[in-house]
Order: structure tokens, then sequence, then C-alpha cells
């Protein structure tokens, strides 16, 4: 007798859970959009000025990284900024490799002038939280390793051309979650070689139990819905926790007071119409009366990581603008702070 597997929740296309535990990623949605969903190979050519190579090293076998390395200027000797990347996805969906991610990130590096590293992160419900958090954890560690001479690197562009001293956090959507908590986890711990110079978590997936005002009255973008956040976290936090668990709430009651963790300079970045936005700004304000160095950027007229989809960055010149406005603000950032 041949098992029939039942649907048990399917989330917008994205995602569809069956009642063995097994989990469809396939993308459902428009096909036009399914090019932004695809891996896109590495390749060690410079391609538009940006190299990438996957890597996995053999002290932390469950840890693998995409990195994107500017090329090299003939004037310039000295090393490079590195800045750690958490995708989003909802903890769900979503690898370093997609394209999404690869257009924007190979651009930001170039800007930037930057050596970028994107952590391949564990995904729910196969994996629910906190391993994503612990994931991107383990890549700062094994940043500071490689930094103190404990670990080499099989790939020689971080121990050639990275500069330890300079080290930054960015993520996107849930990504800027991860931001927070591996920031907030780094001031408990001797970083050796490696200095946090800065984190920058971009339209985080910051919510709470109680709907926002923004999550009743902003338009749904294609990068996020209600049914998105909802059945996203649902399947992705801890069971038998809620939206305020201090991994989405970390300005709520349940989670660490912000006052008392060690936090490096913050780039927040906000987009205008996003769907969450209301609940992001309730951390931004926190992180405020906190008194922690936090700097506020938004993007005008902009929904929830519009910048991620290729189609309204070429095609429509407001996207395209603000896209530009965005990597123009963090690479500012990052070569200011690079230098404090």
């Amino acid at each position: 007798m041949v098992y029939q597997k039942n649907i048990v929740d399917e989330v917008s296309g994205w995602l569809t859970v069956f009642d063995d535990g097994s989990v469809d990623r396939t993308w459902r949605g428009p096909p036009q959009v399914k090019f932004m969903a695809e891996p896109v190979p590495p390749h060690d050519v410079f391609i538009d000025g940006v190299a990438v190579r996957d890597v996995v090293d053999d002290v932390y076998p469950e840890l693998r990284v995409r990195i994107y390395l500017p090329e090299t200027r003939g004037d310039r000797n000295d090393k490079l900024p590195v800045v750690l990347h958490f995708h989003g996805g909802g903890f769900c969906i979503s690898q370093a490799d997609w394209f999404m991610y690869y257009h924007f990130y190979t651009r930001l590096a170039r800007e930037a002038d930057a050596i970028f590293v994107s952590v391949y992160l564990p995904l729910a419900p196969e994996h629910r939280l906190p391993a994503a958090a612990d994931r991107g954890f383990s890549a700062l560690l094994w940043l500071r390793d490689l930094a103190d001479q404990l670990s080499n690197s099989p790939d020689q562009w971080l121990n050639t051309y990275a500069d330890f001293s300079r080290v930054f956090l960015i993520g996107d959507s849930s990504g800027g979650n991860l931001v927070h908590e591996v920031a907030a986890r780094a001031g408990d711990v001797d970083l050796g070689r490696v200095r946090l110079a800065g984190a920058i978590p971009i339209h985080p997936g910051f919510v709470r139990s109680q709907r926002s005002k923004s999550e009743l009255e902003q338009p749904e973008s294609p990068f996020l819905t209600l049914d998105m956040v909802d059945k996203f976290l649902k399947l992705g936090l801890p069971v038998g926790t809620t939206k305020d668990h201090p991994l989405t709430c970390p300005m709520g009651a349940a989670a660490p007071p912000l006052a008392g963790l060690k936090l490096p300079p913050m780039m927040f970045c906000v987009a205008e119409n996003d769907l969450i936005k209301d609940t992001e700004m309730e951390y931004y304000e926190a992180l405020k009366k906190a008194n922690k160095d936090v700097e506020l950027f938004i993007s005008s007229g902009m929904g929830h990581s519009f910048y991620l989809n290729k189609l309204a960055v070429d095609m429509d010149p407001k996207t395209g603008t603000e896209t530009g406005k965005l990597i123009a603000a963090v690479a500012e950032f990052i070569g200011r702070r690079a230098h404090y």
C-alpha cells in the first residue's frame, strides 16, 4: 500500500509542509519571478568586479559560506573589511546562493569595497530556532579562529584579503533578527583579534503577538504578507512559543534588556511602506532609549526587502533609485565605521 502524503500547511506559494514531516520548497508563484529564487553558481573569475566562492571548513563541518571578493585595484595593498551576511526567508526558505541575494550583494561588495561572507542557514521547520542563530554565531566564531590563526581557511581569500579588525554584521528580513542576536551573543565572548565594527539589520522581522498598526494598514508586498509572517514564524519559532520570543521581539518584555547588551554601532534600515514597520521602529526607539549607538535609514515609499526584487529594481525608476540610495548608505556606513 502506497502512503499518500497530506498537506498540513502551505505558505504563499513558497513552502508546503506534509504530515510525514517532509517539506517542499518548490516555487509555486508567478513563473516570471522564479529566477530570483534559483541558485547562482560560484565563479572564480571576476564578473562585474566581483568573484564568488563557496567554502566549507573541516573544523566547522556544518558551516558553509559564500564569499564575495571585490576585484583588487592595482594601487591598493591594504586588506578589506569583512561583512558577515545572514539571508532572510522567515527562517523557513531561501539560500545564500539565490539570485536575489547575488544581484544585490555583488553590487554592495563592489561599492563598499569589502569582502562579504554569506552564511548558508539551516531552515525550519526541520531546524527550528535557535538553529539559524546558532549557525550565524558559529560563523562569527569561525572568523575569530581565522583571525587568531587557530584555523586556516581551505580557501585563501580570507587569509589573504580580510581585515578581521573591521568586521560587520548584515542581514535581510529574518536575517536582520540574526544580526541582533549574533551581536548580542558576541558581547559576552572574547572575539580575539576580531573587532565588531558595526551591525546593519535591513528590514528585520521584528514583530509581537499583538498586531501592529502597520500590519493592519500597510499593503502586502511580494516579499512579505501577513500569511508569511504568521505561518513562517509558527514553523520557525520553538514549539510552544509566540511572536513575543526574544528572537522575534528583542524589544519585548521576554527579551534581555537592551541596556544590558554590548552592541556594536548600528545602522538600522527601514522601508517606509513595510508591513512590519511599526514594530521595527519600536526596536529602534528601544535602542535609543537604552543609549545605544544607532543610525536610522528609511527608504521612501518602499516595501519590505524591495531591493532584492531584481525586476522592480530594473523596471521601476523609484525602486532603482531607492536601491541605489540604500547601497550607497550601507557602503558609507561600512567605510566610516571601519576606521573608528
